[in-house]
């Protein structure tokens, strides 16, 4: 183990701009994670550990957590507690953090199993609501989630608000066009979620053999696109006068309606 005490460390500035920046964790193929429970699942789910940073009050504290990190984590850092609010990005650190690598999750690689169900989110731009429906996802045993553009998933907010679904979750980033390929293939049906009265109720909807929905951007729902290549559209009927349900919650009840169909 080495100390690191000053702010302006070469590996303190590489995990702030990984915390900061979606385009630095591409170019490094890295993500950074903040919290001791989701770094323990981070890598008590294979994720590959490249360094583990944390100040010796989170050692005495944490000690449990950091019992499940330290086998996996390539290098391990004691910081100060300086140093440790420089890193964090929470109002009350613990004091634990990961410089991680991203896994491979392109979607050549996703395999979309008969009769699986699974939740697609089109340029949803909330992390909040990301990791809110990966959580939903893997909490109701989805086979998979595959993301469209919007948020980048290892935004720290994603990943907090994930609990650590996303290491545990069968999930792809794709296209929508590479989405319907895939979906044909699989012999899927292929719906997208929108608030049209017309549009075919959920409640009518068979999810026994399998099934794929599309969850839209927050503000303008699902593109033009995204419909053309879809089977049909699927609404949740509403009583009240709201014209439209959060992303994460109209995920949510897609999610539950697919699960419970044939659980």
């Amino acid at each position: 183990m080495e100390n690191i005490t000053s702010k302006n460390n070469d590996k303190i500035k590489l995990a702030v701009s990984l915390r900061d920046s979606a385009s630095q964790r591409k170019k490094h193929g890295m993500f950074f994670a903040e919290g001791a429970r989701l770094c323990q699942d981070a890598a008590l789910s294979g994720i590959d550990i490249l360094q583990l940073f944390f100040t010796r009050k989170a050692e005495e504290k944490f000690g449990g957590y950091l019992n499940g990190i330290l086998p996996s984590a390539r290098e391990v850092y004691i910081i100060s507690d300086e140093v440790s609010l420089k890193l964090s990005d929470t109002l009350s650190p613990q004091g634990v953090f990961c410089v991680c690598r991203i896994p491979d999750n392109d979607i050549s690689d996703f395999t979309l199993v008969p009769g699986g169900k699974y939740i697609v989110l089109e340029n949803v731009q909330d992390p909040s609501n990301t990791g809110a429906v990966s959580r939903t996802a893997e909490a109701l045993g989805l086979d998979g989630m595959i993301v469209c553009g919007g948020c980048d998933i290892y935004n720290p907010k994603a990943l907090r608000a994930s609990m650590g679904a996303f290491f545990r979750l069968n999930i792809a980033q794709s296209s929508i066009r590479d989405v319907a390929a895939k979906a044909r293939e699989a012999g899927l049906p292929l719906a997208v979620s929108t608030p049209d009265p017309h549009a075919r109720k959920i409640t009518e909807t068979d999810f026994s053999k399998g099934f794929i929905c599309i969850t839209g951007n927050e503000g303008s729902g699902v593109s033009d696109e995204a419909k053309k290549l879809c089977d049909f559209e699927i609404t949740i009927p509403m009583a009240g006068r709201a014209e439209s349900l959060n992303a994460s919650t109209a995920s949510a009840i897609m999610i539950w309606e697919m699960v419970r169909h044939g659980a």
